[in-house]
């Protein structure tokens, strides 16, 4: 039962941040929550063909991180990204859970402090910490156009 409600979306943005750090606050060794982090990047839809090329490649990641954003005439955006590195990838289906399909405003008034929240902020290398910057950078980007 529990498993269940961990994995249902929620309609907003910040409740969908809370809920993140509610998943991870029920593990206390961090290589539980590495390998939860790496199971979220595999559910992950595969990004289309057509966004995988370098004018949808981040900049500032180590890894391989290619990043699209589509706004719809309700001034929703959805984000899609993919990266070659398991944990970026799981970094990328955090962001796209709380960022993804919400509009510009909303975006723009979220906050990623369920990061800190779940202590990636203490957990991550410089370069992965780099490459989540950029990735939050283009999310808060695409809101603000």
């Amino acid at each position: 039962m529990l498993k269940v409600d961990l994995i249902m979306s929620t309609n907003n943005a910040s409740a969908e941040a809370e809920a993140i750090a509610d998943e991870f606050g029920f593990f206390d060794d961090w290589e539980d929550r590495y390998q939860m982090l790496i199971d979220q990047g595999r559910k992950l839809t595969p990004l289309p063909e057509k966004y995988r090329h370098d004018d949808f490649r981040l900049r500032g990641c180590q890894s391989v991180v290619y990043f699209a954003a589509e706004r719809d005439d309700a001034d929703k955006i959805t984000f899609m990204a993919q990266s070659d590195a398991a944990i970026v990838q799981g970094l990328v289906a955090l962001l796209l859970r709380v960022y993804s399909g919400r509009t510009a405003k909303e975006i723009r008034e979220t906050e990623p402090e369920f990061l800190t929240k779940i202590g990636l902020d203490s957990h991550l290398s410089a370069t992965r910490k780099n490459g989540l910057a950029s990735m939050l950078n283009a999310i808060k980007s695409a809101a603000a156009e």
